[in-house]
């Protein structure tokens, strides 16, 4: 009688293992199918990418350089600090965890591809953009925050606190190993414009264009504009900093975007080993194709294919809608 009862029992964690095992093995493949592409992409875009990490570095010792020059004085007045309660000490944490919480999503999004089988994008090509973006909106910042030293609202910055000003370093070594983390958590003067923002919207914006879940595009817009009142609400930033961050943020990411080469749609015949074309090359290829169309010339089926991919635009719920000049071909 019991033998009839485990047996059932044993049958189900034989096929649960078979099953697991052999999940395990394709998911494993996929992994390493994966790597192989992603080192191929960084063999030719490391530059890229060791650029932007260095700059990360640079603008943490700008950072750390105006606050030696940070001299504190009275909070100045802001309309948020009026319209917004005061969280105190004791609550800034809010801030921090909300934005914790946004950059580590967006880190694991980017390298789903490696698991999950829904492969919209290469990870080394999104972070080149992301960098790019970064880069050029750190470049700004450093400039705008070295040109007019405010007093930090911050309660570390305010008059009477040990952290609000540095005493001058005693050699080059100490200003260039910024006092990490703690120097980044406890800085001052480094005002307009926030820099939580600069990653909070570069991030969504990424997400929105090449995410594919339309609820978590709408919620990831929630969290900035939650993340802004929460900056001004914990007194880290001013008002200014965080308005001059969503219009600086969005119109560099607008301009600098136009600029770099496309991300090819990978979910298409023949774009897993293509690299992005710029649009220019993009609209050279389209005459070429109406060209020979109109003399009677033929194309050829898999090089149109591999067009395609690069010209399809990534949508929610993972559609391609390919390009104009596909319709236009087709038309013809």
């Amino acid at each position: 009688m019991r033998c009839k009862v485990i047996w059932p029992w044993i049958s189900i964690a034989y096929k649960m293992s078979l099953y697991i095992g052999r999940e395990a093995s394709k998911l494993w493949k996929r992994f390493c199918a994966e790597v192989s592409t992603e080192i191929q992409l960084l063999a030719e875009n490391w530059k890229y990418i060791l650029g932007g990490l260095v700059f990360q570095y640079i603008h943490g010792l700008a950072a750390r350089g105006v606050h030696y020059i940070h001299r504190p004085g009275p909070t100045l007045q802001d309309a948020g600090f009026f319209l917004l309660p005061e969280l105190g000490r004791d609550k800034a944490y809010i801030s921090e965890t909300v934005f914790t919480s946004i950059f580590i999503s967006f880190v694991l999004w980017t390298f789903h591809p490696f698991i999950f089988k829904s492969k919209r994008i290469y990870t080394v090509l999104v972070w080149c953009r992301v960098l790019a973006f970064l880069v050029a909106s750190q470049f700004l910042r450093i400039i705008t925050f070295y040109s007019t030293q405010l007093p930090g609202p911050n309660y570390h910055c305010r008059e009477g606190s040990k952290l609000a000003t540095l005493p001058p370093p005693h050699s080059a070594f100490e200003v260039l190993l910024i006092n990490f983390p703690r120097g980044v958590l406890y800085g001052c003067g480094d005002l307009i414009f926030s820099s939580h923002m600069i990653f909070t919207l570069v991030f969504i914006r990424t997400y929105h264009k090449y995410g594919t879940k339309r609820w978590i595009k709408q919620l990831g817009w929630l969290l900035a504009v939650f993340q802004s009142l929460l900056i001004i609400a914990s007194r880290k930033h001013y008002t200014v900093d965080v308005v001059v961050a969503w219009y600086a943020v969005n119109l560099v990411v607008f301009f600098v975007d136009k600029n770099l080469p496309e991300i090819p749609d990978r979910s298409s015949v023949g774009a897993s080993l293509l690299l992005p074309v710029s649009n220019k090359d993009k609209d050279s290829w389209n005459k070429e194709e109406n060209h020979k169309l109109l003399n009677g010339n033929s194309v050829d089926p898999m090089d149109r294919r591999q067009r395609n991919g690069m010209n399809g635009k990534i949508m929610e719920d993972g559609l391609a809608v390919h390009s104009h000049s596909e319709s236009a071909i087709n038309g013809a």
